[in-house]
Formats: structure tokens, C-alpha cells, sequence
């Protein structure tokens, strides 16, 4: 059998292929408690005003999506 060093090149030469390539993305771990109370003091943060505003803003943008 080949090594795993051999078969993720190979799997990434079929990825490639077909017009894929590899992306990696390193996210906050919302598991994490100290993750958890950082996210929940910017939320307590946010202005209500400007978040309506923004939600409507995506909303009236969205709309054109549908079509």
C-alpha cells in the first residue's frame, strides 16, 4: 500500500484535475469558553440600530437573487 504522503498527492493531483484546489481555514473554536465569552461581548456590543439597518440593507439585496 502507499504511503499517506503518497496518497494525498495523488488525491490532490485528481483535485487539481478537475479544477479543485485545497483551502484550509483555521476558525475560533466555539467550543472553547473563552472563545464563547469574547463572541458574546462583541454581540452586547453591536449597535441595534445599525444591525436593522444592516439587515434590511440584505434583505432588499437578497431579493434580487430570487429572480
Amino acid at each position: 500500500m502507499a504511503l499517506a504522503a503518497d496518497r494525498m498527492k495523488a488525491m490532490r493531483e485528481r483535485r487539481r484535475a478537475r479544477g479543485l484546489r485545497e483551502l484550509r481555514l483555521i476558525v475560533p473554536d466555539a467550543r472553547s469558553k473563552q472563545v464563547r465569552r469574547r463572541i458574546a461581548k462583541q454581540v452586547a456590543a453591536l449597535d441595534r440600530a445599525y444591525e436593522l439597518d444592516a439587515m434590511r440593507w440584505i434583505e432588499a439585496v437578497s431579493e434580487f437573487d430570487a429572480r
